[in-house]
């Protein structure tokens, strides 16, 4: 996933204007190294969803990812399920700008339309995942206050720890979010979530793989856990490919409705 989004140009100095007195300079430097961390212009991957509850089996889903960066700081995200049969061909587009505004609309082959995602369902669990609508979407360093609150190893990887709180409470559906980050790759091996009690996480990603693949380092295997019912989403990454000039065209309402317009991109 790199569910660590590839979390702009803007001022650290915007920021710092009546940002609290705990956040620090290290918070932010850190936050826009995680955030500018080289991940291509562009990517397309082929993804494995497995949902897993207690006493059922995992039900497991496919889908292709398509990633493009524009020149101004916008990024282009477009998501269309392969399988299984219930829910092939549902696609997800999100637009996010420079300036932190972030525009999701759903296609639903049912329906055979597309449909803008209401910018209030932040919470909104995607496809009955444990990702929310805000987690797939591009989140700016700006949009929150940062401060490095210690140091502690996740799987023998010394970590950084970073808290990030958002700049106003009604940018986000999280009340805080704690990463794990790794100086050496800049990925976040572990992120806690705290939605409704500040002081108890309510979800936790977790990276259980990575590698560099075209001098890329990736998340290929993750698992987001819901910590207050047991439900857990796997996200594996089984081929990604970078760098392959994917046209504006692609992350647009018409190739969102007309599948045949993003096979011919399919990794």
């Amino acid at each position: 996933i790199e569910a660590a989004s590839r979390m702009c140009a803007l001022s650290a100095l915007g920021l710092l204007r009546g940002r609290p007195a705990w956040a620090d300079d290290a918070g932010l430097a850190l936050a826009r190294k995680v955030y500018d961390r080289a991940d291509g212009q562009d990517a397309s991957s082929v993804v494995t969803m497995a949902l897993t509850e207690e006493g059922r089996s995992p039900r497991e889903r496919s889908w292709v990812l398509d990633r493009r960066n524009g020149a101004e700081g916008e990024v282009s995200t477009l998501i269309r399920f392969t399988a299984p049969a219930d829910i092939e061909g549902t696609g997800l587009l999100t637009l996010d700008a420079a300036d932190g505004d972030s525009r999701q609309s759903i296609y639903l082959p049912a329906l055979q339309r597309v449909r803008r995602v209401d910018s209030k369902r932040k919470g909104g669990r995607f496809v009955n995942s444990d990702y929310y609508f805000e987690d797939l979407r591009d989140r700016k360093p700006a949009m929150d206050v940062h401060r490095i609150v210690g140091r502690e190893p996740i799987d023998g990887v010394p970590c950084e720890v970073l808290e990030s709180v958002p700049v106003e409470a009604g940018n986000s559906v999280y009340l805080r979010r704690v990463s794990w980050i790794d100086p050496a790759s800049l990925l976040p091996l572990r992120i806690d979530f705290y939605e409704k009690d500040p002081a108890q996480p309510a979800k936790r990603l977790t990276v259980s793989a990575r590698e560099q693949i075209q001098g890329y380092w990736t998340v290929t295997d993750s698992t987001m856990m819901d910590l207050r019912s047991g439900h857990r989403t796997r996200l594996k990454v089984e081929r990604i490919v970078y760098d392959r000039s994917l046209p504006e065209r692609l992350f647009s309402s018409r190739a969102l409705e007309q599948e045949r317009m993003e096979k011919e991109f399919r990794p």
